[in-house]
């Protein structure tokens, strides 16, 4: 724990990570209230999940060019007018949910939600990459992974809480002033938040064009279904069996199980290459995952939900790491956001086929597409891995042999 406590007692950390946490909060709500909110306004599990991935992609597609203009401008520049979009168009999603809108129109809205939902995260790593020394980055983002882990296991819970005792409108509600708070208290703190640099990530493709770079964000795109089939799958069979107000905490306990195993990962030494452990982390994650679609009833679910959560956030704290090393100060953000852009794009991966096997075929059903998304970016890690090496190299030698 004492690598836990250098990390948070870096001096002013904690005025940037406060606020943070407010406007986290909102992120992890988003894909699920957005299930829930067209799923009551249409009735269909379909529509819902299409329109929850379609905001997940639209966060994965825009989120990066967000991510390469605070490095660019200052994280300031860019959050506080991505703060007002993101404020008007959830309000826009809400009144035509509640006025009966055309599902196709509450998908579009669903998207731009999306595409204007305030990176925090992303920027947080930025601000921890440039405060600390290399040897304490990898803590610092298992604390990053742990606090996501906390905020995904609060924010069903609540969510699902508000929506079942009022309805998925006020639910979202409180997202939204969550995330207008938060993200503008965050704004405001410059504690860590490194400086603008008008050349960074030149090109079409930017920090994405970087070597082993694709590769670390299409591994996180196979984790990031998890989430996404999960919150289906778990939401439609729980509605069948008759119990809709466990959904929330047997994601929770997905969540919960990821967030020991992140705070238990984050604490240990461990030698050898991140990118070998990354191989065997997505490996054990698709085995995992094949538990929850073996539960008939909300008991086991429980229990696979929450040994699948257990690897969830190892994976996601190792590639992370990996990037770190791949990537030159420079561009920090862009980085980082591209990983919440592809774990984002998952969500709508597993959301969208999710959604569509709960439909056509049963609840169970969504739970098929974790293991076999995992397994594929366990098969391209391994096949490249050598992208990945990044040993004996300062950030500037990386920064030009990863362009060649």
């Amino acid at each position: 724990m004492k690598l836990y406590f250098a990390v948070l007692s870096t001096p002013g950390a904690w005025r940037f990570l406060l606020p943070a946490l407010c406007a986290r909060l909102p992120f992890a709500m988003l894909q699920i209230g957005t299930l829930l909110l067209v799923e009551w306004a249409t009735g269909s599990y379909g529509w819902g999940g299409l329109a929850a991935a379609s905001a997940a992609l639209a966060q994965a597609v825009v989120g990066p060019q967000t991510g390469r203009l605070a490095d660019r401008r200052g994280q300031r520049a860019v959050l506080v007018p991505q703060t007002l979009v993101h404020a008007v168009a959830l309000g826009a999603l809400l009144v035509a949910a509640q006025t009966g809108g055309d599902p196709a129109h509450l998908v579009a809205l669903a998207a731009v939600a999306g595409a204007s939902m305030p990176q925090v995260g992303a920027m947080v790593r930025a601000r921890w990459a440039r405060l600390l020394p290399p040897e304490r980055v990898g803590t610092a983002f298992a604390v990053e992974a742990v606090t996501d882990d906390l905020m995904f296991t609060l924010a069903p819970i609540l969510l699902i809480a508000v929506a079942t005792a009022a309805s998925p409108v006020w639910a979202l509600l409180i997202a939204l002033v969550l995330v207008v708070a938060g993200t503008l208290a965050f704004a405001a703190v410059r504690r860590g938040a490194p400086p603008p640099s008008p050349g960074a990530g030149r090109g079409s493709t930017g920090v994405l064009a970087l070597r082993g770079v694709g590769v670390v964000a299409v591994a996180l795109l196979g984790v990031g279904t998890v989430f996404g089939a999960l919150q289906v799958g778990v939401t439609a069979l729980t509605a069948e069996l008759g119990v809709p107000g466990s959904a929330g905490t047997i994601y929770g306990t997905f969540s919960a199980g990821s967030l020991l195993g992140g705070v238990a990962y984050g604490a240990l030494r461990l030698a050898g290459r991140p990118s070998i452990r990354l191989v065997v982390l997505l490996w054990a994650l698709a085995i995992a995952c094949v538990l929850p679609a073996l539960a008939s009833s909300p008991g086991p679910l429980y229990v696979a939900s929450g040994l699948a959560g257990l690897i969830v956030a190892p994976a996601l704290i190792t590639g992370f790491t990996v990037l770190d090393g791949l990537v030159p100060p420079s561009v920090k953000t862009e980085a980082f956001t591209w990983l919440n852009g592809a774990i984002g794009l998952g969500i709508a991966t597993g959301s969208a086929l999710g959604g569509q096997l709960a439909e056509r075929f049963s609840p169970a059903a969504a739970f098929l597409v974790p293991p076999v998304t995992v397994a594929l970016a366990a098969l391209l890690v391994l096949w490249r891995r050598l992208a990945l090496e990044t040993v004996g190299l300062d950030h500037s030698a990386k920064f030009s042999m990863n362009r060649r």
